[in-house]
């Protein structure tokens, strides 16, 4: 449910595995394309694989997912309330809906129409370009996550996709460390650079570090400790981000590989004159702390200038090093 860049992707494996009956459910101009292209899937491994168009079952409505045993929801933050309380008509009672959405509270949302039995938390630990012409490019290697690791065997088919798959009993702090990563989707949106520019100019950096350093401070005045990211504790995240570049490198792909194509959803939004997840992740951060009492001024500022550059509907601004950080820095 939601057949865009990581519906599409994920939705796309599973039919290359030929383990499921399949079906995706999106905007009628992703399903025209599929029809006229296929369905072809590629990664940073260098690993791709295509789908004839007679083999996918696209469609616009979700009434056809009746007859699904399980739903993978990926859709953005905003829809989600109304996609629950559509699979709440028309899904059979023991259909699991396992939420592969950003941020940390959408598995909540669904849960608010669905029920908490049938509602299993999802992280989706890569990054999906759509390319155009039916293509999805995995950019970053990362994992599927899920939660209630019990359910897991109801979802087998995930494994037959050749990536990889985690479970944890409490995938809550996992989310937190997905969102505190997910900070820096806004940025690459402001600046229209891609993950490896974002990681490799040191100005850029700075910003990531002093957003993260932001909603670390938030996260521990709350009483929140996000997991360590491939053991690697996130405190750390802000002074690596300050070494010198050679260095960011090094440690970087040790965490996490991606290639010259990886970018932000966020900032695909942006260029196609959509709304984004700005609320649901650095505007996370802003509720959190709003809470708990402190100032996020950094992630307030970053959800303003996104809201800006929704408004104006011409893409992303395409900020500077320079003229990124003192955008972010301009609190009024």
């Amino acid at each position: 449910m939601g057949a865009g860049s990581i519906g599409c992707f994920v939705g796309g494996r599973l039919l290359a595995a030929g383990e499921a009956e399949v079906v995706l459910v999106g905007r009628e101009r992703l399903g025209r394309e599929i029809a006229e292209h296929g369905l072809t899937v590629s990664d940073c491994e260098s690993e791709t694989r295509h789908v004839p168009a007679s083999a996918v079952h696209y469609s616009s409505e979700p009434r056809d997912l009746a007859r699904c045993d399980a739903v993978l929801c990926c859709v953005k933050s905003a829809q989600t309330t109304e996609v629950a309380e559509k699979l709440a008509e028309i899904l059979p009672p023991d259909a699991l809906v396992v939420s592969l959405q950003n941020g940390v509270n959408n598995p909540d949302r669904l849960r608010e129409h669905l029920g908490h039995e049938r509602v299993v938390p999802g992280i989706v630990a890569f990054n999906v370009v759509a390319q155009g012409g039916g293509r999805f490019h995995r950019g970053t290697t990362g994992s599927l996550m899920l939660g209630r690791a019990e359910l897991a065997g109801a979802l087998t088919a995930l494994t037959a996709t050749g990536l990889d798959l985690e479970t944890h009993a409490d995938l809550v702090p996992h989310q937190w460390t997905k969102l505190i990563v997910n900070l820096n989707n806004a940025l690459s949106a402001l600046s229209g650079a891609p993950t490896q520019e974002l990681l490799s100019r040191p100005g850029f950096r700075k910003v990531i570090a002093a957003v993260v350093r932001e909603a670390l401070s938030v996260l521990r005045v709350a009483g929140i400790s996000p997991a360590a990211l491939r053991g690697v504790p996130l405190a750390v995240m802000p002074t690596v981000l300050r070494l010198p570049t050679p260095l960011v490198r090094l440690v970087t792909r040790r965490q996490i590989r991606a290639d010259p194509q990886a970018r932000s959803s966020m900032w695909e939004d942006l260029e196609r004159r959509r709304s984004t997840e700005v609320d649901d992740l650095n505007g996370a951060i802003v509720s959190l702390a709003d809470r708990v009492g402190v100032e996020a001024p950094i992630n307030r500022r970053i959800v303003a200038l996104v809201h800006e550059a929704e408004q104006r509907g011409d893409g992303s601004p395409r900020l500077g090093e320079r003229e990124l950080w003192r955008a972010v820095t301009a609190i009024a």
